[in-house]
């Protein structure tokens, strides 16, 4: 769906369409309103006709009985206009609301199936935008755009008939100025159409640099860049001010115009219809001038609220078209075949493996080896080497370029990405936990791992004394990130929640890495009780880990160059005894 800005459109109807399709749920209560809006523009014109012939038929002619019975049915009009502008008002915003709901439970589920590079290239921020504010102003659509415009349109054409009715003349005084109304509400509209997009997009900007900042405060202030940031955000934020002065700009031209036309008819009306009186043209109606007057305010008020609600319509429309983007971008992740595996041995198999992050710069260049069942395979290398890579390839977090990635003989590719994954667990250096308590980051809501399970899973890998030391124990809340939390107990809980899973294949990437000395103990142990009889791929840090494992793979630019037991590769003399010696000697030194 292209942006309401490329498309150069006021109004995108093809882009309605759509986004009314979403009402479908809601027929009832959409039809519900719009009746509502038909009974609001009767009662509407009822008033100012009521007042009129009050003042010709009650007040001039002295009669006090007619005088009541018509105030008690103004009275009622009154009230059945209130209760009518409430029901209105409250279900054009349940509609919206209800709307949004689903659009947006539609996006962010269509955004957790994305591959891992479209959130490599997005801006999380401009996501946040996406799913947050600009479902808002999809909601104002419904609640102060669309139906609004229908009953004031509807309004509109009461009050121009009832005016031909009453009094033609006075009539096309109030016609004549129409045109100028509407030609500058239409200008109105073109600029506020662009001034809103321009609104939209400084917005995501700006949400996208703080969210940014934040998350990296600590960057910021080891490096003294404070000042730095807050003159880039001086930059951002100037240009999100001089997008909304913008807007109002031209609310702040177009209104005062539209009220001093306004204002202008009904002098004419008073002026014309005062003369008729005077030359006995309309003689003894002084109701109908009263009934011109407030209809004309109710013809001219509702153009101004038009313009108004067409802007907040628009707004809509440029975040409903933003919104579609993401929701018509096919970069999903491949849920592959329908193959399920009940249970899985763990033997892993790459061959000839070809892959890269960008289509002409390969990370791994054709590698192939083996993990049988139980065994576990350290991976080692400089710094981009390829050794995640690997990791992300057998979860599919990305799809491989050439060669075949099998577990038990079975290529991944044909195998559902659910049942794949739930038979694998990782962990890793980095390690994310959600501003929740530890027994939820344990199980991730998973209502089959019950609390005494995550307790006796605990107890197995010896952190459950860590656990219940802390305010609450298995109930303490660990803040967003974990920020509660050491870099060392954090491994640990997200150990415990690799182990609660129960995987037939484990993965360590770098997870046993940049840990204090109290937790290192901890880690050691439940590093050999999750691993023990289970397939385990290490991306190696630890001198221990790499001394226990099955084989080790010694990468390098994308290629194995040495495997082995680390005894073999030691005495071989090449690459991965220089590596030992420079990356772990002190280690084990120290050790």
């Amino acid at each position: 769906m292209s942006d309401l800005k490329e498309s150069g459109k006021a109004f995108d109807k093809k882009l309605f369409r759509r986004l009314l399709q979403y009402t479908n749920p809601y027929a009832f209560t959409f039809y519900g309103v719009a009746f509502t809006a038909i009974i609001l523009s009767a009662f509407a014109v009822l008033r100012p006709v009521l007042v009129g012939v009050l003042v010709d038929e009650a007040i001039k002619m002295a009669d006090a009985q007619k005088l009541l019975n018509l105030t008690l049915i103004l009275l009622a009009v009154l009230i059945g206009e209130v209760t009518s502008q409430l029901t209105f008002n409250y279900f054009a915003n349940w509609l919206g609301e209800s709307v949004i709901r689903d659009v947006r439970v539609k996006l962010f589920h269509h955004m957790t199936h994305f591959k891992m590079a479209y959130f490599d290239e997005s801006s999380i921020g401009i996501l946040v935008t996406r799913a947050v504010a600009d479902m808002q102003r999809i909601g104002e659509i419904f609640s102060q755009g669309f139906f609004v415009i229908v009953s004031d349109l509807l309004k509109m054409f009461v009050v121009g008939g009832v005016m031909l009715y009453l009094n033609w003349r006075l009539s096309l005084i109030v016609f004549a100025v129409l045109p100028i109304i509407l030609y500058a509400t239409r200008l109105f509209q073109r600029a506020m159409k662009g001034a809103f997009t321009e609104v939209r997009a400084q917005v995501a900007q700006l949400n996208s640099f703080v969210q940014e900042r934040i998350s990296g405060m600590k960057v910021v202030q080891l490096f003294n860049r404070a000042a730095a940031e807050k003159k880039a955000f001086e930059e951002i934020n100037e240009k999100h001010t001089k997008a909304w002065l913008k807007t109002v700009w031209y609310n702040s031209v177009f209104f005062p115009v539209a009220d001093i036309v306004s204002s202008i008819t009904i002098g004419m009306i008073v002026w014309y219809g005062g003369l008729q009186n005077i030359s006995g043209i309309s003689a003894n109606e002084y109701g109908t001038i009263f009934t011109f007057i407030l209809l004309s305010e109710m013809l001219f008020r509702p153009l101004r609220q038009i313009a108004d609600k067409f802007n907040t319509l628009q707004m809509g429309m440029v975040a409903a078209a933003r919104v579609f983007k993401i929701l018509d971008t096919q970069d999903q992740t491949e849920t592959g075949g329908h193959t399920d595996l009940p249970q899985i041995e763990g033997n892993i198999a790459f061959e000839k493996v070809v892959f890269g992050y960008l289509p002409d710069e390969p990370v791994l260049k054709g590698i192939s080896f083996e993990v049988s069942k139980g065994e576990t395979l350290a991976i080692v290398g400089a710094t981009g080497a390829g050794k995640s890579t690997i990791i992300n390839l057998l979860n599919r977090f990305y799809g491989i370029q050439s060669g075949r990635i099998s577990i038990d003989g079975h290529s991944i590719s044909d195998l559902s990405l659910a049942g794949l994954r739930s038979h694998i667990a990782l962990v890793l250096q980095d390690v994310f936990l959600f501003a929740d308590t530890i027994e939820n980051n344990i199980s991730l809501g998973n209502p089959e791992i019950s609390i005494s399970e995550i307790e006796a899973a605990a107890k197995e890998i010896g952190v459950h004394d860590f656990i219940a030391s802390l305010p609450g124990g298995y109930q303490f809340n660990v803040k967003e990130r974990g920020g509660m939390l050491s870099s060392g107990q954090r491994q640990l809980i997200a150990f415990l929640r690799a182990y609660v899973t129960k995987p037939s294949i484990l993965v360590l990437d770098e997870a046993t890495s940049s840990i204090d000395s109290t937790s290192e103990q901890l880690i050691q142990k439940a590093t050999d009780t999750i691993t023990n009889g289970r397939t385990s791929i290490v991306i190696a840090h630890r001198l221990a880990t790499i001394k226990q494992a099955s084989n080790i793979l010694v990468m390098e630019s994308g290629r194995i160059v040495e495997q082995g037991t680390h005894e073999a590769l030691l005495k071989k003399g090449g690459y991965y005894k220089n590596l030992y010696e420079a990356q772990f000697l002190q280690v084990a030194v120290g050790e």
